[in-house]
């Protein structure tokens, strides 16, 4: 499960880019009771969305021509410039290369082979998100991708991370772990899309978790407030209850109600 003791290539942050940050700010608002805390201009329109003062992600406006709102996790480096060149050793791109960010920390862009896009985080004086698998809060990332197998090879090229393979719906599913952290510490999965998802023109992309007390409550106030349906309400053996939808703006997440919890 995640914590908010990072280790390397463990998820430590996590932002949304959006055409509209208002807005947007509104419908996580409505939905998860985040409030953004606005970083002035300098930041650039960037901000942070926080729960009882502890800030659980972040949200910044789209910069690139035709980029597409989505969200985008952050894996924790100890050293974004090596991270860098392992990203394009292995066969990834990078898209902003390694900057510092004031004196919070050290970050760096990428896509992975198959067309995900990812960032790292080196920490400075921000060491990453202040709550973690409460409700509320970011508590899964998964990767559904073209091409599993690749994708597989190359994080594990970049963050040394560990799979357990597992039958999940008729596909495998590989439980992500960083490097020895054991089942424990799991952290997310990659998913194979299916052939009719690539017949359907689907793109490789990470999807965030977040935890929520009650999932069908929550996903009929998405909908209330303009989310889209991908995968309504269900029970998942030994996973819990989730599901699926976009924001109003197509940015793609999910929500669970954890077995465990």
């Amino acid at each position: 499960m995640l914590t908010t003791t990072y280790v390397p290539g463990a998820p430590n942050w996590i932002d949304l880019g959006s055409p509209d940050v208002d807005a947007a700010a509104a419908f996580y608002g409505a939905v998860f009771g985040w409030e953004l805390q606005t970083l002035g201009p300098d930041a650039g329109g960037y901000g942070f969305f926080q729960v009882n003062g502890k800030t659980v992600a972040a949200i910044g406006p789209l910069t690139d021509e035709g980029a597409s709102s989505a969200w985008t996790p952050y894996f924790l480096t100890p050293d974004a410039d090596a991270t860098t060149k392992a990203v394009e050793q292995a066969g990834g791109t990078v898209r902003v290369p390694p900057g510092d960010v004031f004196a919070e920390g050290r970050m760096a862009a990428f896509t992975d082979p198959t067309g995900a896009e990812f960032a790292v985080w080196q920490p400075g004086d921000t060491k990453g998100l202040g709550a973690v698998t409460d409700v509320n809060t970011l508590s899964w990332t998964e990767l559904y991708t073209t091409d599993a197998g690749a994708a597989k090879d190359f994080y594990r090229s970049v963050f040394s991370w560990e799979y357990q393979d597992m039958p999940f719906a008729g596909i495998t599913y590989s439980v992500v772990s960083p490097s020895g952290g054991g089942q424990e510490a799991t952290q997310g999965g990659i998913m194979q899309l299916p052939k009719e998802n690539l017949e359907a023109g689907s793109r490789s992309e990470w999807h965030p978790y977040f935890e929520v007390s009650d999932v069908d409550a929550t996903f009929a106030k998405a909908a209330e407030h303009g989310a889209t349906t991908l995968i309504p309400p269900m029970d998942a053996e030994g996973v819990g209850r989730l599901a699926m939808f976009t924001d109003p703006f197509g940015a793609p997440l999910a929500i669970i109600r954890g077995a465990a919890a």
